[in-house]
């Protein structure tokens, strides 16, 4: 699939130099999909690319909501906070 992506795309080569002129639209390239090179002494030194987008609120109510679901999944039920350090007092209450 990468492939097929890889060969859709346009990839623009440009000079550091020269891109210091064009940056606006260089972005608005790489933001529409476009592979973008900076190229330095002839060489490709750096590729503009699109950040990930940030969470939507939709989106991160759905990962708190997934995260819940799990750790009710995970929780076990046990002694209760009254009775968890019991094992460490013996029967008349002193530490052992």
């Amino acid at each position: 699939m990468d492939q097929q992506m890889d060969q859709k795309k346009r990839v623009t080569e440009i000079t550091v130099t020269a891109a210091k002129g064009q940056l606006t639209e260089l972005v608005r390239r790489a933001l529409a999909g476009d592979e973008v090179v900076l190229t330095r002494h002839g060489r490709p030194a750096v590729r503009l690319e699109p950040v990930a987008p940030a969470m939507t609120a939709r989106s991160r109510q759905a990962l708190l909501e997934a995260a819940r679901a799990a750790s009710v999944a995970k929780a076990s039920r046990g002694a209760g906070a009254a009775r968890s350090q019991d094992f460490l007092y013996g029967e008349d209450g002193l530490p052992e």
